[in-house]
């Protein structure tokens, strides 16, 4: 089977995770991560919305990944979304690294805040 290398076009994959930790362009970022196109930051979590929400009109929605497991995100921060017009989707944090570099390749307007396994 040949396998094909999947376009970044403005954005870059996350290309692993583990322990307290996520690798984006060769770099590892401990604890909770936040990326977004090219640029991966540290995020606070559920409380730290301002980065979430300067990402209105940047993105369409935001992949959740909410650790080991899949979680609800809390209220606040879904009607925070929602007012700010960003969608939200939630998964288990592995879920959410597979589905943001799929989504990404494929040159959607998305963005992923992970809390790692």
């Amino acid at each position: 089977m040949q396998i094909n290398d999947m376009p970044f076009e403005d954005a870059v994959p996350i290309e692993g995770y583990g322990p307290n930790f996520f690798r984006v362009k060769k770099a590892v970022h401990e604890g909770a991560m936040l990326l977004m196109g090219a640029t991966p930051s540290a995020w606070g979590g559920y409380d730290d919305t301002a980065p979430l929400l300067a990402l209105s009109g940047r993105v369409d929605f935001i992949l959740f990944g909410t650790g080991p497991e899949m979680a609800h995100i809390p209220t606040a921060l879904r009607v925070a979304l929602d007012a700010a017009g960003i969608g939200a989707e939630v998964m288990a944090t592995p879920t959410a690294c597979r589905s943001y570099n799929i989504l990404a390749s494929e040159g959607r307007r998305i963005a992923v805040a992970l809390l790692p396994v």
